[in-house]
């Protein structure tokens, strides 16, 4: 990675604006799932054992900007302290008079959370003003969050106007992994991509194409194929915008497609649903396919056999229902016995893998879904364009 990292530049005694990703789901009040909190404690810890004050600051669920009372940081900041063993004191605001008093009275080793920046409109619409108070408040600026790089926000971008720049050690982990898998990936080199839409992903198949040995189809967007190779596919989801896509990849890509050879469906989209295996010409009227069927299980397997690079982006089947998952968790198993760099892309693939309880057998587990996705598909970040190269 040619960026500077906070390694690069001198903390000690600076009031440090971070952003961090803590776009976390909570439960009753409480955060209910921390991990991306715990992947921003090396940056953190690494700053306040280098004699810097804290300034934090991230985004929380989609407030349209506006203070909604149900998704303030205060949750967050409780978990933090926890993690990091000292106090965190949430402000009320992410500018202000009250937030710029509360920083010039920072001294090293102190830890401040910002309120939701996306309370503001000014966050999401990259005000130069919104970001030239937030970066008031200190004297330099570390971006660790990958997971909001592809967003021009006025945290993730206005503020680098007007402080020195760097990246936090996960900006540096996902941008050396996903660089990697870009640039110089080790051959075989396998994709695997699921989820529901084509649309959202034409890009990244197109940039795939162009750099794997196979890509592998599975999840909602396998549908879109079946129905561009003339299949009926019963009440599956599928896009009709993208069926001329679908059929001009399929052309174009002949073997280096290679997509499910049987489907689980259901009678409804309901875990309980009266279920069968087919080939994917065979779906019943009125039925959707569900999930990848046994037969695809063990031709993925063999596809995968021998890679040495592994990009995994999106569920093979509807994984929150049990009675879907088996496609998607049987993926991330091989996965997880394969001698390879295996790259998981955030999102629906991340979490599928923390439900496995897999993720120290992977190489990389992204903290982005929309980010990851982007930088595969070789779009430049803007959250990563702006941090000072070294």
């Amino acid at each position: 990675m040619n960026k500077k990292t906070v390694r690069d530049v001198a903390v000690r005694d600076k009031r440090v604006l971070v952003r961090v990703d803590f776009n976390v789901p909570l439960k009753e009040g409480a955060v209910a799932d921390d991990t991306r909190i715990r992947a921003a404690l090396p940056t953190l810890n690494y700053l306040l054992e280098h004699g810097a004050a804290l300034i934090l600051c991230s985004h929380l669920g989609r407030p349209k900007g506006k203070a909604v009372p149900e998704l303030t940081m205060d949750p967050v900041a409780a978990r933090l302290a926890d993690l990091l063993k000292r106090p965190v004191i949430k402000l009320d605001d992410c500018v202000g008079p009250e937030v710029e008093q509360a920083a010039q009275k920072m001294r090293p080793g102190d830890v401040i959370l910002l309120e939701n920046t996306r309370f503001h409109p000014e966050e999401k619409a990259n005000d130069p003003d919104f970001a030239r108070r937030m970066a008031s408040l200190a004297e330099l600026y570390v971006n660790d969050a990958f997971g909001a790089a592809h967003r021009a926000h006025a945290s993730t971008v206005g503020v680098a106007q007007y402080l020195p720049t760097v990246g936090g050690f996960l900006m540096e982990k996902e941008l050396e992994f996903l660089g990697k898998a870009v640039e110089e990936p080790e051959h075989p080199y396998i994709a695997i991509l699921g989820g529901a839409k084509i649309s959202d992903k034409i890009g990244v198949i197109e940039s795939l194409l162009g750099q794997c040995d196979r890509l592998l189809i599975g999840g909602g967007m396998a549908n879109t194929f079946f129905k561009a190779m003339g299949f009926d596919v019963g009440d599956s989801l599928i896009e009709e915008d993208a069926l001329p896509t679908a059929q001009s990849l399929l052309k174009s890509a002949g073997s280096q497609l290679v997509l499910p050879v049987d489907v689980v469906i259901a009678d409804a989209f309901d875990n309980e649903a009266d279920t069968r295996v087919v080939a994917p010409n065979e779906v019943i009227a009125g039925w959707r396919i569900l999930d990848i069927g046994p037969k695809t299980i063990p031709t993925f397997k063999s596809a995968l056999t021998g890679a040495r690079t592994i990009v995994w982006n999106g569920p093979l089947g509807v994984f929150e229902m049990p009675n879907f998952a088996r496609g998607t968790f049987a993926l991330a198993e091989t996965l997880a016995d394969l001698n390879a760099v295996t790259i998981i892309g955030g999102g629906d693939s991340a979490a599928a893998v923390h439900q496995a309880g897999l993720v120290d057998r992977m190489s990389h587990v992204s903290t982005g879904g929309g980010a990851s996705l982007e930088f595969l598909e070789g779009k430049t970040l803007p959250g990563v364009a702006v941090l000072e190269d070294k």
